[in-house]
């Protein structure tokens, strides 16, 4: 039996230690496509995929680089994506940051190669700029229910402390229960002595991560135009959802306003995956949300946006746990009780 699924592709933070080898783990069978990408990397002088993922020991300083997480999580993503039971039929695909890069080739707005051209270069361009960083913070409880109330006073919060001289603090990323915020170090800073401590882990930072989807990347997104032309993207087979929640039709797609787009306002203005999820979840109507590897922690945010969303009447999250431990919907790639699912 057909079931129909949107197909969600993660973004930074999801290559980590236990996810070193995934790529031969899950896909021996692929290894043409990843040695595709392994020559682009040798023309650009850096380390091939295959050796980053197959290498013996897993360091934060090597991959928490843009310049090799970004090639590895794509590798991952796409891989995950071409290994889709046939019995799955993908009705639309989005990601999150980073993942909306993968999004366009597992959509087929992009080739498998050119796919990996855009996200190694952006990787790249956006290490060797580092412009500011990240750091992330809840604003609902453990219970998952929604907190408008707390969510405008803390975006009031980041919005008092972007006001005030030698600071820059923006929204990055709206990801489901978590604001995802992105400045300079005066901003980053102020936000996280303004606010208690949450869960033992929050406000966290995040290594090696640029100020993403703020204006302080406009150098970025410049030097990604003008190193990745318009005649890469070509019309999506799948609908896809980009971080507005808009969605782009296959046959119907102004091919460069999708380049303008990516490498315009998804590198320099706030990512919005709470609103992505919803928009598949409303307009899709999916039996199925799957999480495309490496790493699950994307499934959270899947959630909570749903939560958020009281998408058939998943309030809280006991109620996603009771209906996901009756049926599982929401499937993550990336772990290993729940691969097959997505594979048969």
């Amino acid at each position: 039996m057909t079931r129909t699924a949107v197909l969600i592709c993660p973004g930074r933070g999801t290559y980590n230690k236990p996810e070193l080898g995934y790529l031969h783990r899950h896909h021996a069978q692929r290894m043409d496509l990843f040695h595709s990408f392994d020559a682009l990397r040798a023309e650009a002088g850096q380390q091939a995929v295959t050796a980053l993922d197959g290498a013996d020991r897993f360091t934060v300083s090597t991959y928490s680089r843009g310049d090799v997480a970004s090639a590895l999580i794509y590798a991952a993503s796409l891989a995950d994506a071409q290994a889709m039971a046939d019995y799955i039929e993908v009705v639309a695909v989005t990601g999150n940051s980073m993942g909306w890069y993968s999004a366009l080739a597992a959509g087929g707005a992009l080739s498998p190669q050119d796919g990996f051209r855009v996200v190694n270069t952006m990787g790249k361009l956006m290490q060797d700029h580092l412009i500011g960083g990240q750091l992330v913070y809840p604003f609902i409880g453990d219970d998952w229910v929604n907190d408008p109330a707390r969510k405008e006073e803390l975006l009031a919060e980041v919005a008092r402390i972007n006001a005030q001289d030698g600071h820059t603090l923006g929204l990055s990323i709206d990801l489901g229960g978590m604001l995802v915020l992105a400045g300079d170090e005066a901003g980053l800073a102020a936000f996280e002595a303004s606010q208690p401590g949450q869960q033992d882990r929050f406000p966290m930072r995040l290594a090696n991560h640029a100020a993403f989807h703020t204006a302080l990347q406009a150098p970025v997104a410049a030097e990604g135009r003008a190193r990745l032309g318009a005649d890469l993207f070509g019309q999506p087979e799948r609908p896809l959802i980009d971080g507005r929640g808009k969605i782009w039709w296959p046959a119907a797609t102004d091919t460069q306003a999708l380049w303008n787009y990516t490498l315009g306002h998804q590198v320099t203005e706030p990512y919005d995956f709470t609103r992505a999820v919803q928009t598949a979840a409303r307009e899709f109507a999916p039996d199925l949300f799957i999480v495309a590897g490496p790493g699950a922690t994307l499934g959270g945010a899947v959630a909570q946006s749903l939560v958020l969303a009281d998408w058939r009447g998943l309030a809280n999250k006991p109620a996603f746990q009771a209906r996901q431990d009756a049926q599982p919907f929401l499937i993550a790639m990336g772990r290993d009780d729940q691969r097959a699912l997505a594979t048969g």
